[in-house]
C-alpha cells in the first residue's frame, strides 16, 4: 500500500503530552528514527517513549483515531527496514525495559519489550548461578530488544541448538490498534483482563476469525510453511494449526509489528552448559566450510559460525593485528561450538571432530581453543561481521538487502556455488559469513546505492536470488525477517492461495492497516525509500583528509565527497548503544538517548549532507550543533564501531565550521588554547598555584567556562621537566642520533614534570640512547574544540621538527598527545613528511611492550614484579594504538594480573572541565572507572597514563595515589612509590 507523506503539526499531539506521554517532533529527533540497520529512510512524524502499558494503549487509540501509522521500534537494528516508517514511532528501548520476574523453578520470565536481550541473559545467568540463560542470541543482543527479536523472529549464533526465538515465547501480551489489551498464549488468545468486556470481546472475534483462516488454508500451511528450520519469510501460520495446538503467541512472532503491538512476554529459559570447546576451522573458502557442515552436524554442536578473510582483514586493521587471535591457516573460518557436562568428554569430543574432517580432506587446518581471551576475539569477529563487512579494510563498502537467505544445511554448499555465480553475473562481490550450521547465510553486496542504474541492479538481483533461494528450496529470509528489503519478494516464494492467506491474518488483526504499514503484506517496491538516493553529491571541504581507504592517488571514487562518504560510514549497527564492552559509547550509556549515541549523531549529520539548503547553511545545523554537544570527543567509535565511525573527528570538523566568524563558548579559549596559557603558568608557577587555591581561583574558574567543581590541576615550571632528567642525557644525544626520540608534550611538561624523568631512565635501563623533543605541540586542545587552522599550522611544526630522515620511534608521554601524532596528523597534513612521522610515534606503553619483546626486563623494587596493578587505559590510546595497549606492556614486563577499568573516565580532555558538562563526566565515570575505586583498597594506586584520567582519579578519590607507567617501571623509584599489590 502507498504511503502518503505526513505533515501533523505538534499541536496535534497535545493531548498526548497532557495525559504526561513524551511525544518528541523536534527535526533532530525526526532524524534520529528515520533510519535503522538497513538501506532505507523514512521519516516519522514523532517519536514516542511509552513508559507504561497505558501509555501504549493511549498512543494506539489516538493513532487510531487520527489514522497515523504506528511503528514498534527496540534497539533500531532491522537490516530489512522493519523498524522505520511514516508515522509514530514508539521506541520500547528507553523506558519500558523492567524484568518482571524470573523462575528459575518454572524456567520462565516476564519482562517489557524494551529489555536487551544480553541484559536478560545477565540477570538470568546470576540469579540461577550460571545454570539457566535465555538461549536467542544474535549479534546485535547487546542493543536489540526482546520486543524487536519477537518482531523478526531472531535466532543468533547458537540457534543449531536452541532454533528462533519462537520456539522460546510463551506468551504475549499485546495492544492491538484499538488499543484493547490481549494475551496471546501457545493454546490461544484472550483477554488481559478478564474484566475488560471489549476486550473479551475482541479475543472472541479473533479466535474465531484464526480459526476459520486455518481450516481453510489447511493444505497450505502444512505444504509451504515450516519446511526448514529458518523459515522466517511471511507469517508463521502454520502455529495455527490443530497439530500445533492453536499456538497464537508462535503465529505473532515474526510478523514484524503488523499485526499488534508486543509490550511485554513470557519466555522460556534454557539450561547453560557447564562445560563448552570453541574449535576453529581453516579453509580455502566459503564453499569448502559448508561442504563439511553435515559432519560437523552429526556431532550435535551447539554452534556453526562462519566468516571469511575480509571480515578478519578489516578487524585488524580497524583494532590491531592482535585482536583476531586463534585462526588457523585458511581464507575462511568456520567456529563449532562443542559443549556438555562433561570437560573431558567435552574434549575428546572436539578431538573425534577434527579427525573425522582431517577425514574428510576439505579441512585446511583446526585446533581447539581453550584459550578464554583467543575465544572472546574469535566470537567478537563473527558479531561484528555485519559492521565490519561494510566497510572494509580495502576501502570498499558493501550493503544489505539480501544478507539474510537460508536454505537446509545439506544443501547450503550447492547454494552457494550458484550464488557465487550468480553475483558474478551482476559483476557484484560479496563477503560471505553467518550461520552455516541453519543454512542462514549474511551476505552484504557491493550494491552502487547512489545512482538509478545502481538500485536497478540491486532490484534485478535480489529478483533473480530469490528465484534462486526457492529453487534450492529455502527461505528468502532466515533470520532478519522481510520488512521493506523482501516483502515484495514474497509472490516468488508462496502460492497466491498462501499470499491471500497473509493479507487476511494482518487484516484481522489491523482491519484499518496501520500497524508499520508495507511490511510482508502490501509492501512498496523494493527499492522506494533508499537512504542514498537523491543525497546530493557536494562537496563540503574539510580541513581533515577524510579520502577513503585505498583511493588516494586515484581517480576512484572521486566523485563522492569524502566528507559525505565519512558520515554515511554509520549503517545503523547500534554497538554505540551497548550497555557492556569495549568502551563507546559513554555519552548514550550515561543518558540512554539516541541522541547521545554515535549512530543517532552520524544520523543527524547525514540528514544534514541530504536536506541542507546550502553547504553553508548545513555547517551553521543547530541541530547538528545539539547533536554532538555530549560527545565526549573519546574516539571510542573508531575502534569499537565496526563500521569505523570516527565521532571526534565528525565533531572538530563541523565545530571548526560552525564556529566560524562567531564567538566561541569560553572554554574553547581557556581550555581550547591551554598550551599558549602554559608557557605564561610556566613563567609564575607557584603564583598560579596560590591564586588558583584561593577564592579567586572561583572566580577565574567562572569566567573560563571551567567547572567550579572539579579539583584543578597544580601548574609547575617551565623547566621543571628538564630537572628531572639524568645529567647524563646530554651527554649520550652528543655522540650521535640517540635511539629514541622522547616527546615530552604539554600535559607532561605542565603539569607531570616527573614522568620525562622517569620515561627517560627506563628507556636508558634498557640500553637505549635518548633524545628529548619539547618545543613542538601536537595541536590537541585545538582539534578537539574544532579550531583546525591553528592545529593544522601546529601539526605541520610538529612534522618538520620530527621529520629527521630516521625511522628511530618517537615516544609520547600523554596518550592523547601520541594519539594526535599517530592518527589526526597525517589527517590534517597530508603530506609525506606527517606520514613519516606517524609512522613512528609510539605510545610509552607500546614502546615499553617493544622493549620486552626485545628482551628487556625492568628492576623491580624487591626484585620481584607486583602480582596485580589497576589501569585506567586512555580512551585515545585505546582506540588508536590497540585495546590491549596497555594491559599488553604490563604482562610483558611481568605483571600478571592486570585490572582494567574499560571504559571513558569522563574527563576526556576539556569536556568533564566544562561547566556544563561536569555532571554528565561524573555519570560516565560510574560505568568503569568509579566501580573500580571502589573495590581496591585505599593504598593501591592506580596506573593513568592519561592527565584526564588522572585528573578524574583525584576527583573521585583524592587521597588516591596515581601513577604514570614510566614511573611504575622508573629503577630510581622507592618501593614507597611503587603501586602496591591487591590483595
Amino acid at each position: 500500500m502507498p504511503q502518503m507523506p505526513l505533515t501533523l503539526t505538534s499541536d496535534r499531539f497535545r493531548s498526548l503530552r497532557d495525559g504526561g506521554i513524551e511525544v518528541d517532533t523536534a527535526p533532530r529527533r525526526l532524524s534520529e528514527y528515520s533510519y535503522d540497520a538497513s538501506n532505507y529512510r523514512v521519516a516519522p512524524v514523532a517519536v514516542i517513549f511509552p513508559r507504561s502499558v497505558a501509555d501504549v494503549v493511549a498512543v494506539a487509540r489516538f493513532a487510531s483515531e487520527q489514522g497515523i501509522p504506528l511503528v514498534s521500534r527496540g534497539g533500531g537494528t532491522s537490516m530489512a527496514g522493519n523498524a522505520v516508517g511514516a508515522g509514530i514511532v514508539l521506541d520500547f528501548s528507553r523506558y519500558l525495559n523492567s524484568i518482571h520476574s524470573i523462575d528459575l523453578a518454572a524456567r520462565t520470565a516476564v519482562v517489557d519489550a524494551g529489555v536487551i536481550l544480553s541484559t536478560l541473559q545477565r540477570e538470568v545467568t546470576a540469579s540461577s548461578n550460571g545454570t539457566l540463560t535465555f538461549a536467542p542470541d544474535p549479534s546485535s543482543r547487546t542493543r536489540a530488544t526482546i520486543g524487536g527479536a519477537i518482531g523478526n523472529d531472531a535466532c543468533g549464533n547458537h540457534s543449531v541448538r536452541h532454533g528462533r526465538t519462537s520456539d522460546h515465547v510463551l506468551a504475549l501480551d499485546l495492544v492491538t490498534t484499538a488499543g484493547i489489551r490481549l494475551t496471546a498464549t501457545r493454546t490461544g488468545l484472550q483477554a488481559t483482563d478478564q474484566a475488560d468486556a471489549a476486550a473479551v470481546t475482541l479475543a472472541s472475534t479473533l479466535t474465531a476469525g484464526l480459526r476459520q483462516l486455518a481450516a481453510d488454508h489447511l493444505t497450505e500451511f502444512r505444504l509451504e510453511l515450516g519446511q526448514i528450520a529458518r523459515q522466517v519469510s511471511g507469517y508463521h501460520l502454520s502455529h495455527l494449526l490443530p497439530e500445533h495446538g492453536f499456538d497464537v503467541a508462535r503465529s505473532l512472532v515474526g510478523s514484524e509489528g503488523t499485526c499488534a503491538i508486543v509490550v511485554a512476554a513470557t519466555v522460556q529459559l534454557v539450561p547453560q552448559p557447564q562445560a563448552a570447546l570453541l574449535l576453529s576451522l581453516g579453509y580455502d573458502d566459503v564453499v569448502d566450510a559448508a561442504r563439511d557442515v553435515p559432519t560437523i552436524l552429526a556431532f550435535s554442536p551447539a554452534a556453526i559460525e562462519g566468516i571469511d578473510e575480509a571480515i578478519v582483514q578489516t578487524m585488524q586493521a580497524r583494532r590491531g593485528l592482535d585482536s583476531v587471535q586463534g585462526l588457523p591457516a585458511g581464507k575462511a573460518w568456520l567456529y563449532i561450538d562443542i559443549d556438555g557436562d562433561d570437560p573431558v568428554a567435552v574434549a575428546a569430543e572436539g578431538e573425534k571432530l577434527l579427525a573425522r574432517l582431517r577425514e574428510n580432506g576439505r579441512m585446511r587446518a583446526g585446533r581447539a581453543v581453550p584459550d578464554l581471551a583467543e575465544r572472546a576475539s574469535l566470537w567478537r569477529v563473527r558479531e561484528d561481521g555485519a559492521g565490519l563487512s561494510a566497510r572494509l579494510a580495502s576501502g570498499g563498502e558493501s550493503w544489505p538487502g539480501w544478507e539474510d537467505s537460508a536454505v537446509a544445511p545439506e544443501n547450503l554448499a550447492a547454494y552457494l556455488e550458484d550464488f557465487r555465480n550468480l553475483m558474478a553475473q551482476f559483476d557484484l562481490t560479496g563477503v560471505i559469513y553467518g550461520h552455516f550450521g541453519a543454512g542462514c547465510m549474511h551476505v552484504r553486496l557491493t550494491f552502487d546505492l547512489r545512482s538509478a542504474e545502481g538500485r536497478q541492479i540491486m532490484d534485478d538481483f535480489t529478483r533473480a536470488a530469490a528465484e534462486l533461494v526457492v529453487r534450492h528450496g529455502g527461505s528468502i529470509s532466515g533470520e532478519h525477517g522481510d520488512g521493506r528489503s523482501r516483502s515484495a519478494l514474497l509472490p516468488l516464494m508462496y502460492s497466491p492461495a498462501m499470499m491471500g492467506a497473509f493479507a487476511q491474518f494482518k487484516a484481522l488483526w489491523d482491519p484499518n492497516q496501520l500497524l508499520n504499514p508495507g511490511s510482508i503484506v502490501a509492501p512498496e517496491p523494493t527499492v522506494e525509500h533508499l537512504a542514498l538516493t537523491d543525497v546530493p553529491n557536494r562537496a563540503w571541504r574539510t580541513s581533515f583528509d577524510l579520502t577513503p581507504v585505498g583511493q588516494h592517488g586515484s581517480e576512484a571514487g572521486s566523485g563522492l565527497d569524502p566528507f559525505s562518504h565519512a558520515v554515511q560510514s554509520c549503517v545503523g549497527i547500534g554497538r554505540c548503544r551497548s550497555d557492556a564492552g569495549g568502551v563507546m559509547c559513554p555519552s548514550y550509556r550515561a543518558t540512554g538517548d539516541e541522541k547521545d549515541s554515535t549512530r543517532g549523531r552520524a544520523r543527524v549529520l547525514q540528514d544534514m549532507i541530504r536536506g541542507a539548503d546550502t553547504v553553508q547553511a548545513g555547517w551553521r545545523s543547530e541541530d547538528v550543533r545539539e547533536a554532538l554537544d555530549l560527545c565526549l570527543s573519546c574516539k571510542a567509535c573508531s575502534s569499537d564501531c565496526p563500521a569505523g565511525v570516527d565521532m571526534a573527528t565528525y565533531k572538530s570538523e563541523f565545530f571548526d565550521h560552525y564556529y566560524e566568524g562567531r564567538l566561541r563558548p569560553i572554554s574553547h579559549y581557556s581550555l581550547g588554547w591551554l598550551p599558549r596559557w602554559l608557557k605564561l603558568t610556566g613563567l609564575m608557577a607557584p603564583l598560579v598555584n596560590l591564586v588558583l587555591s584561593s577564592p579567586l581561583g572561583t572566580l577565574i574558574a567562572r569566567l573560563g567556562g571551567v567547572t567550579t567543581k572539579r579539583r584543578l590541576p597544580r601548574f609547575h615550571a617551565a623547566s621543571a621537566w628538564r630537572r628531572t632528567l639524568s645529567p647524563s642525557l646530554s651527554r649520550q644525544a652528543s655522540t650521535g642520533p640517540a635511539d629514541v626520540v622522547l616527546f615530552v608534550d604539554t600535559f607532561t611538561r605542565g603539569f607531570r614534570p616527573d614522568v620525562a624523568g622517569s620515561a627517560q631512565r627506563v628507556l636508558q635501563s634498557a640500553g637505549k640512547t635518548v633524545e628529548c623533543s619539547a618545543e613542538a605541540c601536537c595541536g590537541l586542545t585545538w582539534i578537539s574544540t574544532g579550531q583546525l587552522s591553528t592545529a593544522r599550522r601546529l601539526l605541520t611544526n610538529v612534522a618538520a621538527a620530527l621529520d629527521d630522515g630516521t625511522d628511530r620511534p618517537i615516544v609520547v608521554l600523554e596518550p592523547s598527545c601520541a594519539a594526535a601524532l599517530r592518527k589526526d596528523l597525517p589527517e590534517l597534513v597530508p603530506t609525506a613528511a606527517a606520514r613519516r612521522v606517524s609512522k613512528r610515534i609510539r605510545s610509552f606503553a607500546g614502546a615499553v611492550t617493544e622493549l620486552a619483546a626485545g628482551g628487556w626486563q625492568p628492576t623491580w623494587a624487591g626484585g620481584q614484579a607486583p602480582n596485580s596493578v589497576t589501569v585506567q587505559a586512555h580512551c585515545h590510546e585505546y582506540s588508536v594504538f590497540g585495546a590491549n595497549a596497555q594491559k599488553a606492556a604490563l604482562t610483558a614486563v611481568g605483571i600478571r594480573d592486570v585490572l582494567e577499568a574499560t571504559g571513558c573516565c569522563g574527563v576526556a580532555g576539556n569536556f568533564g572541565f566544562e561547566k556544563d558538562h561536569y555532571e554528565l563526566s561524573m555519570t560516565v565515570a560510574e560505568q568503569a572507572l568509579a566501580p573500580a575505586l571502589r573495590a581496591l583498597p585505599p593504598q593501591q594506586a592506580v596506573l593513568t597514563d592519561g592527565f584526564s584520567c588522572h585528573m578524574q582519579v583525584q576527583q573521585l578519590d583524592p587521597n588516591r595515589q596515581t601513577h604514570h607507567l614510566a614511573q611504575l617501571l622508573d629503577p630510581a623509584r622507592t618501593a614507597s612509590t611503587r603501586p602496591k599489590d591487591t590483595p
